[in-house]
């Protein structure tokens, strides 16, 4: 189909660019010059809107003089959760988690399933920041296999996967 359509557009141009080239040299008279000049009228100098000037003075510029300020920003860009461990793996009984908090916020840890279905959420609420640590006892609520722990704080997930023997 495009081809077909390109094929169509193209002849398209071609026939009006050839009768356009008929119109345009078929006068046979000297060629005209068509360029045009374009002469702007000076505009009238405009007054302020502010009649005082500014309602402040700037300091005087000094060339040579450089002034250096030390600051520093807190970057919010940063990793909200780092630092998450999950052991012992393989657990038989108890597992333990230990993350680290840049700042306070909502925590949510889940223990999903091979196929990310939602085994249960064993621990969801707010926190503190810094190094946080927490267990869980997983003797007769989970069989044998492999799932995972999904530990979010804010709109950060991380996910590791443990073994249960």
């Amino acid at each position: 189909m495009r081809r077909i359509y390109t094929n169509y557009c193209s002849w398209k141009i071609c026939i009006a660019v050839a009768v356009f080239m008929n119109f345009a040299f078929a006068y046979g008279g000297p060629v005209i010059k068509d360029t045009i000049y374009l002469h702007s009228k000076k505009a009238k100098a405009k007054q302020s809107y502010l009649k005082n000037g500014l309602p402040f003075s700037l300091p005087p510029v000094k060339p040579g003089v450089t002034s250096y300020v030390k600051f520093t920003v807190n970057h919010q860009d940063d990793k909200l959760l780092s630092d998450v461990e999950v052991y012992p793996n393989p657990a038989t009984d108890l597992i333990n988690l230990k993350y680290d908090l840049s700042r306070n916020s909502n925590v949510s840890i889940k223990i999903m399933d091979v196929l990310g279905n939602d085994i249960a959420t064993v621990f969801q609420q707010r926190v503190d920041l810094g190094e946080q640590k927490f267990s869980y006892s997983i003797s007769n609520k989970l069989s044998r296999g492999f799932y995972f722990v999904k530990i979010v704080a804010g709109t950060e997930s991380v996910i590791k996967r443990i073994s249960i023997l």
